[in-house]
């Protein structure tokens, strides 16, 4: 059996500290890096509140929790965790100019066999990749929150990135069960976001016409279409129902889709009355502090009954 990559993780916020799990669990020596040094050291205590969790809802562990966070090393100083690692996964917030920055160093500090990815889910790879000499290394690897649960990865190429590259990353990510899918062009949102935000566009277009109020949307998608998705994507659906059917229905019902290049008028409306959801206890609905733990944890739950699934 080969040996296991050392992955380098710059950011132990919202989703580095999860996707050093991934890595920790699947055997590799990680090194997470944080110039906050708050969130630096609450990280693993994070990791292992996700594995007691995980363990709480039915999981089995090969190993124990303190083997696992052990293969965790914690650090505020970048130069040393880029000494050797084959990987480095970038997490940091979603700021153009700190990602350049953070690149830029990366490809200067580390060796030349190493691997740079960058976790942002909407932000070009190209642009990211800009001030770096050795760009050909680069991609991009949008990990979904939470990224220890839920499988999809985006591997993200730009004109320049290798062939070589791309091939590696989606096969180290594979080996630690993920689901990785090829993007072959550079664009916003990459293929998931895209998706995503175009339903989202749509609803609340809805909720602007007056056609339903934001409660029967999510009930609509919830126990509609919804249902389906983990088993049939749009693509399949299509070709079940027939292109023939799809292609009638979409003659008659695209004219009427909302295709606003701008946000939705409520969605303004909210966020300048400083009604943001969970964040303020209101957004498109009211929040109670229990309604909002209750529906996070009805969440995780869900999928980590899908990842105990998948893993029994």
């Amino acid at each position: 059996m080969s040996t296991p990559e050392k992955i380098t993780i710059v950011g132990a916020g919202l989703m580095g500290h999860g996707i050093a799990q991934i890595f920790a669990l699947h055997g590799h020596l990680v090194r997470l890096v944080d110039s906050n040094e708050d969130v630096l050291n609450i990280a693993k205590d994070r990791v292992r509140d996700n594995l007691t969790n995980m363990a709480n809802q039915g999981v089995v562990f090969d190993e124990s929790f303190d083997v696992i966070l052990d293969r965790i090393q914690i650090s505020a100083d970048l130069a040393p965790a880029c000494e050797d690692p084959d990987f480095v996964i970038e997490a940091v917030y979603e700021n153009l100019e700190l990602k350049q920055q953070i690149f830029s160093d990366l490809d200067r500090l580390c060796p030349s066999k190493t691997i740079l990815c960058s976790n942002t889910s909407v932000m070009s790879i190209t642009e990211i990749a800009s001030k770096s000499e050795n760009r050909e290394r680069i991609v991009g690897t949008h990990f979904w929150n939470p990224p220890y649960l839920i499988p999809l990865v985006e591997v993200v190429r730009t004109e320049e990135s290798a062939d070589w590259c791309a091939e590696a990353t989606f096969d180290l990510l594979a080996r630690v069960g993920k689901k990785p899918v090829h993007v072959y062009k550079d664009v916003p949102g990459f293929v998931g976001n895209r998706l995503q935000h175009a339903l989202w566009r749509e609803a609340f277009a809805i909720i602007d016409e007056g056609i339903c109020d934001p409660a029967t949307v999510d009930e609509v998608i919830r126990n509609g279409f919804g249902l389906r998705l983990p088993i049939l994507g749009p693509v399949e659906t299509a070709d079940m129902v027939g292109l023939d059917l799809t292609i009638a229905i979409h003659d008659y019902i695209l004219p009427h889709i909302n295709a606003d290049p701008i946000p939705s008028t409520t969605l303004k409306e909210k966020v300048d009355a400083g009604e943001l959801g969970f964040k303020s206890g209101s957004g498109f609905q009211v929040w109670s502090e229990e309604e909002i733990a209750q529906s996070r944890q009805r969440l995780a739950n869900y999928l980590i009954g899908i990842f105990a699934g998948q893993h029994d």
